[in-house]
């Protein structure tokens, strides 16, 4: 089983700029697709990005052109590039890594976007 552990999340202000990293051990990651996903509160957890074991990404709407996933297999890691930050991108932020047969998802980070 894979663990997964987010950090790089904190306060910004609107227009700012976060990078999310999520750092994988147990198991190399190179051939899940991994994601972000974000939780506001009250409300239900949303896909922000998945990018495949081919690099193929793909985004939520409200984060395209904003938000970019990438990974770097050789660290077994996943970043989230977050810029113009937004007050209603604020949310607890969770990796999630799937391959048939195993899933898992970090504890989360949590991003505060506020003036």
């Amino acid at each position: 089983q894979v663990q997964l552990v987010e950090s790089g999340g904190g306060l910004v202000q609107p227009g700012g700029s976060l990078r999310l990293s999520c750092a994988a051990s147990g198991t190399s990651v190179s051939m899940y697709v991994m994601g972000w996903y974000r939780q506001a509160p009250g409300k239900q957890r949303d896909l922000v990005a998945t990018i495949t074991s081919a690099g193929n990404t793909n985004y939520a709407d409200s984060v395209k052109g904003r938000f970019t996933i990438s990974r770097d297999n050789a660290k077994n890691t996943v970043y989230l590039q977050m810029n113009s930050l937004k007050p209603e991108d604020t949310a607890v932020y969770y990796c999630h890594g799937f391959r048939i047969g195993s899933t898992s998802w970090g504890q989360g980070t949590q991003v505060t976007v506020s003036s």
